[in-house]
């Protein structure tokens, strides 16, 4: 299943509190959870202003789907091609 990496700004997100950032995701779970298994959040990487998510989706529109229905924006949506670490130096 394709993989995509999601860019969502959202200006002071970085100052969020722990708990804060507990709501978000419980709201962002809970979406999860009514879209069904196909869609899958790996992980997030908070910014300033900003959070980059890893997602496994079907397709786009199940990524552009759980963005509307959380109330998150997805200001940029990416399909991942194949990945690359130091060790494909070797």
């Amino acid at each position: 299943m394709p993989k995509y990496v999601i860019e969502r700004e959202i200006p002071g997100v970085g100052s969020l509190s722990p708990e804060e950032l507990k709501g978000v995701s419980q709201t962002s779970c809970g979406v999860l959870s009514q879209m069904g298994p196909q869609i899958q959040w790996v992980e997030s990487f908070v910014t300033a202003d900003k959070v980059y998510c890893i997602y496994i989706a079907p397709d786009v529109d199940s990524v552009r789907e759980h963005a509307e229905r959380g109330g998150f924006p997805a200001n940029s949506i990416s399909e991942v091609k194949t990945k690359i670490d130091p060790t494909t130096a070797e």
